[in-house]
């Protein structure tokens, strides 16, 4: 990832930006955290990306793995009773603690659109279970279980596993419970996310541009955004409206051409970004 400030021409020290955001932040979360005694915010890292469909009607969704300490361990689990739970009726009675996040529309590499969920599990299972792939395939069928039962979905048990990605849209903070429960529930996400567009250009055959449009409201000027570029990911954040964006999206493009520009009357930010491969 790296961090151009020139694409947003900011008068502001980076230093100075990063200080009033954190005051705002820790004011923000105090009060939250006062509201939420048995709470806790969290932002997860990547794992992996599990591609599947919806039944019947054979919709793509994509499964983002997540990891965090936060997020407690599950029981000790040998791997003989691993398979003695893959082989019962329920491999999902064994409890994995787990927080399941709300759908998010995003695009594939065919910039066509697909649904996908967030599941955090503990970092130090979830490389376990990177490491064995029979804890993996337990993992992600008690995530699939997890979120059907919750979203009153059928997905398909035919689930591959992206090797080039570890996560597909954006990684958003996530408000968790602190007590121990079978299953860690989400809540709201404590920072607002501003609405996007994606634009693949041209619209049909290989790529040339990725244009993110970002709506940012009550942002002003462009000395308020601080925005990161990455090979795939797209990082902004809006102060002191605290808006934050963190997409992942489905190509790599060009970090050192990529040009940014604010339209303070329509407040929307343009974001173009030369594709290298999809």
């Amino acid at each position: 990832m790296m961090t151009d400030m020139s694409l947003l021409n900011s008068e502001l020290d980076l230093q100075q930006q990063e200080e009033l955001y954190q005051q705002l932040l820790l004011q923000t979360l105090g009060q939250i955290n006062s509201e939420s005694p048995d709470s806790k915010v969290i932002r997860p890292e990547p794992g992996m990306c599990v591609k599947t469909f919806s039944e019947p009607d054979k919709e793509k969704v994509f499964i983002n793995v997540c990891q965090s300490n936060s997020v407690p361990p599950p029981p000790e689990l040998s791997r003989e009773k691993l398979v003695e739970l893959l082989q019962s009726d329920d491999p999902s009675g064994f409890r994995v603690p787990m927080s399941l996040g709300e759908p998010h529309t995003e695009i594939d590499n065919s910039s066509q659109g697909c649904t996908a969920y967030d599941v955090v599990i503990n970092q130090d299972f979830f490389q376990k279970c990177q490491k064995d792939p029979l804890f993996q395939q337990f993992v992600i069928l008690v995530s699939v279980e997890g979120l059907e039962n919750k979203y009153n979905l059928e997905l398909s048990r035919e689930w591959k596993v992206l090797k080039n990605r570890k996560f597909l849209g954006s990684v958003s903070e996530q408000n968790i419970r602190t007590k121990s429960r079978p299953v860690i529930e989400e809540l709201q996400p404590p920072l607002p996310r501003p609405e996007f567009t994606l634009i693949v250009e041209p619209p049909a055959g290989d790529p040339e541009y990725l244009i993110a449009e970002i709506k940012l409201p009550g942002v002003g000027s462009s000395r308020s955004l601080v925005l990161d570029v990455g090979e795939d990911r797209l990082v902004l954040t809006a102060r002191p409206s605290l808006f934050h964006l963190d997409i992942f999206h489905p190509f790599l493009v060009d970090q050192e051409n990529s040009v940014a520009q604010y339209n303070s009357s329509t407040q929307i930010l343009t974001v173009t970004m030369p594709v290298v491969s999809s």
